[in-house]
C-alpha cells in the first residue's frame, strides 16, 4: 500500500509554506492580488448557513488559512456567523465578494443552483475554489466549470470527501483485477426523507435576499420549503436525494468502474408518502433506481428515502462492488457461495492527505491540480452521473406497479428494483392503485457529452438561466 505519509506531506507543505510568503499572485491569477501577511490563503466561504459552518470548522483548523469573509443571503446567518471570527468581512452579495482582491479562494456551499456559477465566476475573478457537491445542477454546467478552471488556471476542489480517504482501497482492488471482472459497481443511498408537506406562497422575510438566494433559477414567489433545505426536493434547485447524499456514493461507485460517463441510462421510482391519498409539495422521487452501463460493467444506484421508521427497511448509504469471484461489501470480500467475509486483498494505492480542505490549501500553494484528491473534473463527472438518472426519470411515463420485463436481466439489478417495490408498499401503497414512473434507456455519446438523437433528453442537459445570473456558454 502506498500512502503518502504524513511526515512527507508536512515537509511538502512546509515547503510551499515558505514559498508563498514572497508568492505573487500577479502572474497567475488575474486579478492581481497577493497573499496575505506571513503567508496566509485567506478564504472566503460562501453559504454559511448548514454545510458551510463545517467549511468553516475546517479552515480553523489548518495553519496560515484565514477565514476573511463569509458571505450569505440571510442576513441572521451572516451576522451570527461573522461575530464568532475577528476581522471577517461580511457580504450578502457574492460578485462583492469576488471582487474584493483580499481573497485567494472562496469555499462555496450554497443550495446547489448556485455552485457553478459560483465556481465559473470565481475563476475568472483569480480565485481557486472548493465547491461543494454536487458541483452542477445540470450537465452543461459541470462542462463549463472545468473549462473555466482550466482557461484561468485554477485549483478547484470538489466536495467529495471519500476521494480523500474511505474507498480508495477498494477503488484500487476493482481495478487490479484480483477479484476478476468487476461485474456491478452498486452504491446506496438509502435515508428518511419523508412528506415535507405544504408551505403557502408569502412574502420573502426581510433579512434574505431572495432575488440573490433565486439566482440562475427561474423567477418564482418564496415559500419556506425551499428556504433553507427542502430545495434539494425542486427541479429548479436541487436533483434530489441522488444529487445530495448520494453523489457521495455514485462517486464512489464510478471510481471503482474507472470511468467517466456511461454508454446509456434508464431509471425508475416516483414519489409517494406514507399516506397514499395525500401529496406533498416536492418534485423530486424519494424512491428511484437508476442503472448506468459502462460496456465492461454496470454502475448501479439505489435510492429510496422511505426508511428508518421500518425495521424492514433501515437506512443505508454505502457501496458494494460485484466480481466475477465474489463481493466486496465495506472492508470484507465475501467470495461466491460463502456467507462469511475475509480480509481485503492488499494493493497499491496512493491518496493526498490532509483531508478534502487540508488537501485543497496544499494544492493552492503549489499550484499542482493533478494533486487535488477530487479535482472538478472528477466532480463533473459524478455529478453528472445524478443528472443523468434524473432525466431518464423525468422523460418516463406512469407504468403497472411491477419490474419492467425489460428493465435489465441482471439479478443484481433486478433485486434493486423488487426492493423498491417492497419499500413502497411497505408503507401502505397498494400496486393495484398507483403506478411507478419508467424512465426509457437513454444512449448516451461520453465523448460529446450529449444523448444519441433524442433532442429531448438534450434539452435537460443545460436550461435558460434568469440574468443576470447566467452561466455563460463561452467562459
Amino acid at each position: 500500500m502506498k500512502k503518502m505519509n504524513r511526515r512527507r506531506f508536512l515537509n511538502r507543505t512546509a515547503t510551499a509554506v515558505g514559498a508563498a510568503a514572497a508568492f505573487s499572485i500577479s502572474g497567475t491569477r488575474s486579478s492581481g492580488q497577493v497573499l496575505g501577511a506571513n503567508g496566509d490563503i485567506r478564504v472566503g466561504v460562501v453559504g454559511v448557513n448548514g454545510r458551510g459552518s463545517g467549511h468553516l470548522s475546517e479552515y480553523a483548523k489548518l495553519s496560515q488559512v484565514r477565514v476573511a469573509a463569509v458571505c450569505d443571503v440571510d442576513l441572521r446567518v451572516l451576522d451570527a456567523r461573522a461575530e464568532k471570527i475577528q476581522g471577517v468581512k461580511k457580504y450578502q452579495d457574492i460578485r462583492r465578494l469576488l471582487d474584493s482582491k483580499e481573497i485567494d479562494a472562496i469555499s462555496v456551499a450554497t443550495p446547489n443552483h448556485w455552485h457553478a456559477l459560483m465556481t465559473v465566476w470565481a475563476c475568472q475573478a483569480g480565485k481557486d475554489v472548493y465547491v461543494e457537491k454536487p458541483c452542477s445542477h445540470n450537465v452543461f454546467e459541470g462542462r463549463q466549470s472545468v473549462e473555466a478552471a482550466r482557461k484561468y488556471g485554477r485549483i478547484v476542489q470538489h466536495g467529495t470527501q471519500s476521494r480523500s480517504g474511505g474507498f480508495a482501497k477498494q477503488a484500487a482492488i476493482a481495478k487490479s483485477g484480483k477479484y476478476g471482472k468487476l461485474l456491478v459497481s452498486k452504491g446506496y443511498c438509502c435515508k428518511p426523507r419523508w412528506s415535507i408537506g405544504y408551505k403557502p406562497i408569502t412574502s420573502p422575510p426581510h433579512y434574505l435576499d431572495f432575488n440573490i438566494w433565486l439566482g440562475p433559477a427561474p423567477e418564482q414567489p418564496f415559500h419556506e420549503n425551499i428556504v433553507h433545505y427542502n430545495w434539494h426536493w425542486f427541479w429548479d434547485f436541487g436533483s434530489g436525494d441522488m444529487g445530495n447524499q448520494g453523489v457521495h456514493e455514485i462517486d464512489k461507485a464510478r471510481w471503482a468502474t474507472g470511468g467517466t460517463l456511461p454508454r446509456s441510462v434508464v431509471s425508475l421510482g416516483g414519489r409517494w408518502v406514507d399516506n397514499p391519498d395525500f401529496r406533498d409539495q416536492a418534485e423530486t422521487p424519494n424512491q428511484i433506481v437508476s442503472l448506468f452501463d459502462y460496456g465492461d460493467s454496470l454502475l448501479l444506484f439505489e435510492t429510496r428515502g422511505l426508511v428508518g421508521k421500518l425495521d424492514a427497511f433501515p437506512n443505508n448509504v454505502s457501496n458494494e462492488l460485484y466480481f466475477e469471484s465474489g463481493m466486496i461489501k465495506g472492508d470484507q470480500f465475501f467470495p461466491k457461495g460463502k456467507v462469511s467475509g475475509e480480509p481485503l486483498v492488499d494493493v497499491d494505492y496512493e491518496v493526498n492527505p490532509g483531508g478534502p480542505f487540508g488537501n485543497f490549501i496544499h494544492c493552492v500553494r503549489n499550484r499542482k491540480r493533478e494533486e487535488l484528491n477530487a479535482e472538478i473534473e472528477e466532480g463533473h463527472y459524478s455529478s453528472a452521473l445524478c443528472h443523468l438518472g434524473n432525466i431518464s426519470y423525468r422523460l418516463g411515463s406512469p407504468q403497472r406497479f411491477e419490474k419492467p420485463k425489460d428493465f435489465s436481466s441482471n439479478q443484481v439489478v433486478g433485486d434493486s428494483v423488487m426492493t423498491l417495490l417492497e419499500n413502497t408498499k411497505a408503507i401502505g401503497v397498494e400496486p393495484e392503485k398507483t403506478t411507478l414512473w419508467v424512465g426509457p434507456k437513454l444512449e448516451f455519446d461520453a465523448a460529446k457529452e450529449k444523448f444519441v438523437n433524442n433532442a429531448a433528453a438534450d434539452q435537460l442537459l443545460t436550461r435558460p438561466y434568469r440574468a443576470p445570473f447566467v452561466v455563460p456558454e463561452r467562459v
